[in-house]
């Protein structure tokens, strides 16, 4: 991490500049609580680029406000294509045996998502047919209920809440949820256990989990009943809501993260997401800062 946080210093030109209005010279910095995190809107309006290369790929957040979308611009898209499988599959084994089947939208909709081409591979890479739903209900459903496969589904939580009023219970233990955050305006907000407690009273016997991801990120986290984690390559951190050069690594605060993967934009970011993090680095997320803009990947404002 010192060592990248050395690189990104001197080959990014915004972080680059964003050092020099801090006064801070990289040669002080020994540890990694001390390295100066980016705040996320600096995707919004800088090209956020380590090192001299030609975009392959550029993603977009979601366009849920009206203060602009971040943009994330890659170097390889085969890289975040291993980034993301490799984790998944740290989390979920045997993830090429399932049949995948997602449920998002809004995302396909709106174009430029991180997270729709990170099932997209993840779809090429199954053994079994796998592929996107839209707003058939009633086909997706039976699909369901019939695949003699495990099934996988990935959804937008307002679409995987739409789906549980629309289809009723279903009785399936090889059945994965794995719900992605988001209401986007289309319905109230709630908490990530409401948000669960639902899922369960419709899919019985299912396991129900969260990925927490953005578009800024190479890197997802996965948990279940609320509780995420990183793959080994990100480290989470806690800043203090009142000094946000004052970071921990447990305790309740900003969430700060360490994303080792984005070498080739910025690895230090500083998100504005409330958390409670653990000694064991796993974390809950406890809302959103005041006046930050609502994002797919939050339940709670």
């Amino acid at each position: 991490a010192l060592n990248l946080f050395r690189y990104q210093a001197s080959n990014n030109e915004s972080y680059k500049a964003y050092l020099g209005y801090l006064n801070i010279k990289p040669t002080s910095i020994n540890q990694i609580s001390d390295i100066p995190f980016l705040p996320i809107e600096f995707f919004k309006n800088k090209l956020i680029q380590s090192g001299k290369w030609e975009t392959q790929k550029v993603f977009k957040s979601s366009g849920t406000t009206d203060t602009g979308r971040s943009n994330h611009h890659l170097d390889s898209l085969n890289f975040y294509h291993e980034v993301t499988w490799r984790n998944a599959l740290n989390f979920f084994k045997d993830l090429e045996q399932y049949e995948i089947i997602a449920l998002l939208p809004s995302y396909l909709e709106q174009g430029d998502s991180s997270l729709i081409e990170m099932i997209k591979h993840f779809i090429s890479q199954c053994h079994v047919n796998s592929d996107f739903h839209l707003h058939n209900y009633h086909q997706l459903s039976e699909r369901i209920k019939k695949s003699k496969n495990p099934v996988m589904l990935f959804g937008v939580t307002y679409a995987l809440l739409d789906f549980a009023e629309y289809t009723g219970v279903i009785n399936k233990s090889n059945l994965t949820l794995v719900e992605t955050g988001g209401m986007k305006g289309r319905k109230k907000e709630i908490t990530l256990m409401e948000v669960h407690d639902k899922l369960k009273s419709t899919f019985k016997g299912s396991e129900i989990y969260s990925e927490y991801g953005m578009t800024e990120l190479m890197s997802q986290a996965y948990g279940k009943e609320g509780e995420f984690r990183f793959p080994q390559w990100c480290k989470p951190l806690v800043r203090d809501l009142n000094d946000p050069f004052q970071v921990s690594f447990s305790g309740s605060g900003a969430l700060n993260l360490i994303d080792l993967a984005n070498a080739h934009s910025i690895a230090f970011i500083e998100t504005k997401d409330l958390v409670k993090l653990g000694k064991d680095q796993n974390f809950r997320i406890l809302g959103r800062l005041d006046n930050s803009d609502i994002r797919g990947c939050s339940l709670l404002i």
